[in-house]
């Protein structure tokens, strides 16, 4: 993995000392679901929601490099979209990200509804409306892209439609373009949004993986296997008989929130913003800390 920015490397005291409290031994795991299992001797991260948080992106992976050193093969790390949009360094998360598949051979990157949209204007500039409103706006300016105002004209778009494609690098397209819908690990599924509770997983929309709401998130029953999801934010990782969400709200909240599998054990490996340092904890879910209650959740 590249090293980490300058900035980050600033908020990397505090951030020790909170590493030096892991301890696989020690740390508390989430039981509920006990039967489900993921993989033999292999640790999986499944890395929530990041929206352009690059700090909390490099805290995250500097607690999964500290919380997997003394293990004998190397992590499985899945991301579970929603890269860009919202925060402020979109394309410095997609270097990240591209240095995370050269560091972790077999990393997983799901495809989340803000990078759908945002594939969809670099192919069509009529999309951009639509995207800046819930995000875009930030990704365009991390790339050097003035957006056009708020009644701006279809010439406008499309003047911004061909300065980030003239911007983009083309390793930022080729990991787009290659980004994935679902994964499968042992008893768990992950998908950006969630499935269609009616649907079997073989046979789900590549609509409903990236975006769908309800009728999953109301579903209490067990699906064939344990559902691992963001796009929906909380103040605290959810987890019932269906389904587990790790989206914490990184943006707005400064939680940034990875769930850990290790067999049938489940725990959370959590960064979060604590003035100018990163800590990095894990914890069961009973012991999350979550952030006070903001504004109203946002759009997806």
């Amino acid at each position: 993995m590249q090293s980490v920015i300058p900035k980050v490397k600033s908020l990397m005291s505090g951030l020790s000392r909170e590493l030096k409290r892991l301890s696989l031994k020690g740390a508390p795991s989430d039981q509920q679901g006990h039967d489900r299992h993921a993989l033999d001797g292999r640790a999986v991260f499944a890395i929530g929601d990041i929206h352009g948080c690059l700090d909390l992106l490099d805290g995250l992976l500097e607690g999964i490099k500290v919380a997997t050193a003394r293990d004998e093969q190397s992590p499985l790390i899945i991301f579970l979209g929603d890269y860009v949009d919202r925060g402020p360094a979109s394309r410095g998360v997609i270097d990240r990200l591209i240095a995370v598949a050269e560091s972790y051979p077999g990393a997983r990157f799901l495809c989340g509804n803000h990078e759908e949209a945002m594939v969809r204007f670099l192919a069509d500039p009529q999309g951009g409306p639509a995207w800046s409103t819930y995000g875009g706006r930030a990704t365009l300016l991390s790339y050097g892209v003035r957006p056009p105002g708020s009644n701006a004209d279809d010439a406008a778009w499309a003047r911004a439609q061909q300065k980030l494609n003239a911007r983009i690098p083309p390793a930022h397209l080729k990991f787009l373009w290659g980004l994935e819908d679902s994964v499968e690990v042992g008893d768990y599924f992950f998908a950006h949004a969630g499935v269609r509770p009616d649907k079997p997983l073989q046979s789900q929309a590549s609509r409903d993986l990236r975006w769908i709401r309800e009728p999953f998130l109301s579903n209490d029953q067990p699906l064939e296997k344990m559902i691992v999801h963001g796009h929906t934010p909380s103040l605290k990782p959810h987890a019932d008989r269906a389904r587990i969400g790790v989206d914490t709200w990184a943006y707005k909240t400064g939680v940034l929130t990875a769930l850990e599998l290790r067999g049938r054990k489940r725990r959370y490996l959590v960064a979060r913003r604590d003035g100018a340092s990163i800590l990095v904890r894990r914890c069961a879910l009973h012991d999350f800390e979550p952030t006070p209650q903001g504004p109203g959740l946002p759009n997806p």
